[in-house]
């Protein structure tokens, strides 16, 4: 296996339950796995860098990301934005595709799955995801763990 300089990661979905949480007054709620935000600290220290991925363009993805002290935040990417977007960070960091791991759940996450070195989903990703050719598919869903998993089978 080529070694593994970048981890990427989608948000909705993948960092949390894919619920979509509104207060009386409007305010949307996401719910993250601490368990994930360690892992990003583990890649961190084995001298990775990470970043998320997202179609939603959002503060509070915008402060998580802040939190975990991520190298790279790309918001309000679809589809094929989203290959793009890592394709960018590859040039940036002087690397290739291939040595880029990355986790998605839904359709507009297939072409960087496709792309990349290392591919994963969480059990609860759609099965056009789950169909890709070579993609770990692991034991946690998205919000509970999945990210972590993932982390955890690289290191």
């Amino acid at each position: 296996m080529v070694k593994i300089k970048l981890f990427l990661s989608d948000v909705d979905g993948v960092m949390t339950d894919a619920g979509m949480y509104y207060t009386e007054s409007g305010d949307e709620l996401k719910k993250f796995n601490t368990h994930d935000g360690m892992g990003f600290t583990l890649l961190r220290r084995a001298g990775i860098k990470t970043g998320m991925i997202t179609s939603e363009n959002t503060k509070m993805v915008e402060r998580r990301a802040a939190k975990l002290k991520m190298d790279y935040l790309y918001q309000g990417k679809f589809f094929g934005d989203k290959l793009s977007a890592a394709l960018e960070i590859c040039a940036k960091e002087n690397i290739t595709i291939q040595e880029v791991a990355y986790i998605g759940d839904d359709v507009n996450c297939i072409s960087l799955l496709e792309a990349v070195g290392v591919a994963a989903c969480p059990a609860n990703a759609l099965p056009a995801v789950k169909k890709i050719k070579g993609i770990m598919h692991l034991a946690k869903k998205g919000g509970d763990g999945a990210v972590r998993e993932f982390i955890d089978l690289l290191l």
